[in-house]
């Protein structure tokens, strides 16, 4: 694709197991959802270990509930501790969220208000996650039907805040920025280019489907139960053409699976659009930005 080594992958699935394993020559890598493997037994943790001496596999934490004033629970770091240590992946990273408070798991993903109480309380979180893994965690932002009452800060200049102050580079997902701008009112691609580029180390695509509200407003659901999208594809030639660094590519499905096919398409529709934004960054004249 270019010389920065760009990787485009997909998500590990167990439903996927069978075909992707018989595919492994057509992506560069594998996300694992790490939380599936914390209290796994150890023959699952080797079956796991000998995926990774195969084929690229990088961790993805969904339980963490990070972006909190609450402190993270401890247990739950040393379980991605361990995890990282036996498996050795590229990186690991966890979403931009919180899932519990008061000891009361919440059941999904939520958006904290955005304010300096969360960014700094996000940033603490961070260092100890770090401190206790070892390594910095790449942070997802995340997709949100309600725009989090008491913010004071915008999404773009919130997530800016936490990666500028926690050092952790951003996985970037793209479905959660094209939802949040239609259910929200801004421009995608403005979003982009209020977010540093040089921040950005990953990404994740996938697709999702609109619904009717209470209110009778249609909103994006970000399910990853459908393909992704045109303009999914175009914020990510967008991101190529900003970002000089190597990015990691990620395709994102989590139920409704199509063929193998469909999905090695949608990963070859990624793999084109990073070339595309690669090409507009190389000729783009000195000091512009494609």
């Amino acid at each position: 694709m270019n010389s920065a080594k760009d990787v485009v992958g997909l998500g590990w699935r167990p439903d996927l197991a069978s075909s992707i394993l018989d595919h492994l020559g057509e992506m560069d890598l594998l996300e694992v959802i790490a939380d599936d493997f914390y209290d796994a037994p150890r023959r699952k943790i080797r079956a796991l270990k000998t995926l990774a001496s195969q084929i690229l596999v990088v961790l993805h934490g969904v339980g963490m509930g990070l972006a909190s004033t609450a402190r993270a629970e401890k247990r739950r770091l040393h379980q991605m501790a361990s995890l990282v240590d036996f498996i050795a992946p590229q990186f690991w990273s966890e979403h931009l969220a919180f899932v519990r408070g008061g000891g009361v798991e919440i059941g999904h993903l939520a958006a904290p208000p955005r304010t300096t109480a969360t960014i700094e309380g996000t940033s603490e979180n961070l260092y100890q996650a770090t401190r206790i893994v070892g390594t910095k965690p790449r942070v997802e932002n995340i997709a949100t039907l309600i725009d989090p009452p008491g913010s004071v800060f915008s999404e773009a200049k919130w997530v800016t805040g936490i990666v500028e102050s926690s050092g952790c580079g951003l996985l970037l997902d793209l479905h959660n920025i094209y939802a949040n701008g239609l259910n929200h009112g801004y421009d995608p691609k403005e979003f982009l280019q209020q977010i540093p580029a040089s921040s950005i180390a990953a990404i994740h695509i996938a697709g999702g489907q609109s619904i009717s509200g209470p209110d009778g407003r249609v909103r994006l659901l970000d399910d990853h139960l459908h393909d992704v999208p045109d303009p999914v594809f175009d914020l990510l030639e967008q991101v190529a053409a900003l970002a000089p660094q190597p990015l990691t590519v990620i395709l994102e499905r989590d139920g409704d699976y199509p063929s193998m096919n469909r999905l090695l398409a949608q990963i070859a529709g990624a793999r084109d659009a990073m070339a595309r934004g690669r090409a507009h960054r190389q000729i783009a004249p000195q000091g512009a930005v494609a």
